[in-house]
């Protein structure tokens, strides 16, 4: 008896130790799409009251497991049965992603005062301002959503030829690993100026050390902010060209000479500004 449970805590072990490895590698193949989920989940949860920030982003972490629990199971499911749809979500899901990249550029250039207008603070009622946090909410879980495809899918690949129990485990971790990483690094950065009061604060004394790193983190955050508008811009158009370029034949023989981050880009780029024409266009006729 004794050496059957042995046995079974020797095959447990086992199974973690593979666990662990295939872990780390699909850990390492999704940091590229990790760093733009970062990015991407940053600029979106930015933008609140500073009273409803770690609300609001509990809220979208809540909504980003919830994605996890929808979209483990079924990809596990397609995958077995159904490979082909795996591709098909994906190129949906980036035009998604293309869509948005592309409109935060088109309205920039296009429509630039009227979105500089939209956002003084005199712009928006205050009772107006749960409804529009919930749309942001949404908006961010959508994102969100798209990107643990992404993440999920990549993950997938890497243990495709191992058992299930290792497939099942290892995405698992990796996905739970993506949600907690992020939205933990998404909440320092957030609060990264209450952190600067603090410390300015801490004592009495002018222009100490704790001052310095205090004021830092305060004048900081607007920079930080803004960098990450732009690059969550850029990660939305990666992410989506790299979605076009890996899983659409004609796309991945394109330009072969262009470096892959450039063709990706464009490719975002090109894709969304479509899409973006197509939905303006659809709208001004249905006005009419």
């Amino acid at each position: 008896m004794a050496s059957g449970f042995f046995a079974v805590l020797d095959d447990i072990s086992a199974l973690m130790d593979d666990v662990a490895t295939m872990s780390k590698i699909a850990t390492k193949k999704t940091a590229g799409i990790l760093g733009d989920d970062l990015a991407v989940n940053a600029e979106k949860a930015t933008g609140f009251l500073s009273s409803r920030e770690i609300p609001v982003l509990w809220a979208i972490t809540k909504g980003s497991f919830l994605n996890k629990l929808i979209i483990l199971p079924i990809a596990f499911l397609l995958s077995a049965y159904f490979p082909l749809a795996i591709t098909v979500i994906l190129v949906l899901g980036g035009i998604y992603l293309a869509y948005e990249g592309a409109e935060k550029i088109y309205e920039y250039f296009f429509h630039k005062d009227q979105k500089e207008h939209a956002q003084k603070p005199t712009a928006v009622a205050e009772q107006d301002l749960p409804q529009l946090e919930k749309k942001k909410i949404k908006d961010a879980i959508i994102t969100d959503f798209i990107l643990s495809v992404e993440i999920v899918i990549i993950a997938l690949s890497t243990v495709v030829n191992e058992t299930l129990t290792i497939q099942i485990a290892t995405v698992s971790v990796v996905a739970l690993l993506a949600t907690v990483g992020v939205y933990g690094i998404v909440a320092l950065i957030v609060r990264m100026d209450d952190y600067g009061v603090r410390l300015i604060n801490l004592n009495e004394e002018e222009n100490s050390f704790s001052d310095k790193v205090g004021t830092l983190l305060v004048n900081a955050l607007p920079v930080i902010i803004k960098a990450l508008s732009v690059v969550g811009t850029l990660a939305l158009l990666l992410v989506s060209g790299g979605i076009f370029n890996h899983n659409i034949a004609f796309f991945h023989h394109l330009f072969p000479a262009l470096p892959t981050m450039l063709k990706e880009f464009l490719l975002g780029l090109f894709i969304g500004l479509v899409v973006v024409l197509v939905i303006q266009g659809t709208k001004k006729i249905f006005k009419k």
